[in-house]
Order: structure tokens, then C-alpha cells, then sequence
């Protein structure tokens, strides 16, 4: 039995600053994802998990993950498996950072919707290969997610750092 269904998205919520936006947040993460449909890898089925957290949370999955005792807007993990009715599965879980992203949106003058889609966007291509490991990769990158921004009419946010 094949799922119809190819990605599958599920929310959590860590963090009392993140339930109100909830909504926004849902109707933003669905919008991109048809918006990113030919990222995603054609032989697999995706599963999501959006977990919008906090920094205390972070730091601890980035010193038990990647060694560094720090904040940082978002991290993205990917587990690989295979199913005989479903086929090649991608478990994806992303953790975001309220915390973080207030502050950046509050240094750069940007709305925090903006600014969860960018990253929400930069996760998925990580999640479809794309890394930004040495500058040609990081320059590939980069190019994808302003082009996918003005798609959906958000500007880039790089000029400000360009």
C-alpha cells in the first residue's frame, strides 16, 4: 500500500511564546511546502515534525548533538529509513528558536513571520541535500532560498549583509 499523502507535518509547541502564533505558523509552513514540492526528493515520503522552541532547549540539542553550547535559530535533524508498503522515508525534525528569532528580527528589522519562513525554507533544503559547508555551497544555497522567498513575496534578506 502506497501513502497518497508524500510529506506529513506535525507541530509542537515548547515554548509559552509560540501557541498564539500557531495559526499563522501552520498556514505559512503549508504554503511553502507547496510552493518547495519539486525540492523534495520524488522516491520518498517525508515526515515533519516542527518543534517550536526555545533557546534553553537548543543549546542543550546543540552541545548533545554538535558539541557547541549555544543558541542558534534553528537546527534540523534527518533520520533515514525504508518500509515495504512505504517506501524510502525521511524523518525530519526541526527545531526552531523563539528566543533567537526575536532577537534577530529586533536587530535586522524584520517580522518574525518573514524571518520563521526563511529559515523554515533553509531547512528544507537542507533536508533535500542542499548544505552550506564551504562558500560554492553556501553561495548554491543561498541563491535557492531567495529565489524561493520571492515566490512568496518576501524579500531578500541577505541585502542587509551583502
Amino acid at each position: 500500500m502506497r501513502m497518497k499523502k508524500k510529506i506529513e507535518v506535525d507541530f509542537f509547541s515548547e515554548s509559552k511564546k509560540w501557541p498564539r502564533r500557531l495559526p499563522k505558523i501552520k498556514k505559512i509552513t503549508f504554503n511553502t511546502l507547496i510552493k518547495m514540492s519539486s525540492y523534495f526528493k520524488k522516491n520518498y515520503f517525508f515526515s515533519l515534525n516542527l518543534v517550536l522552541s526555545d533557546k534553553i532547549k537548543i543549546k542543550k540539542l546543540n552541545k548533545k548533538f554538535r558539541n557547541k553550547y549555544q543558541d542558534t535559530d534553528v537546527l534540523t535533524f534527518v533520520s533515514k529509513n525504508s518500509n515495504k508498503e512505504l517506501g524510502k522515508i525521511l524523518y525530519c525534525d526541526i527545531f526552531f528558536s523563539i528566543d533567537t528569532i526575536e532577537n534577530f528580527i529586533k536587530k535586522n528589522n524584520l517580522t518574525l513571520y518573514d524571518h520563521f519562513n526563511h529559515l523554515l525554507i533553509h531547512s528544507i533544503l537542507h533536508i533535500n541535500g542542499y548544505d552550506h559547508k564551504d562558500l560554492k555551497q553556501f553561495n548554491k544555497m543561498k541563491k535557492e532560498e531567495i529565489n524561493i522567498l520571492k515566490k512568496l513575496k518576501i524579500k531578500n534578506p541577505y541585502i542587509n549583509y551583502e
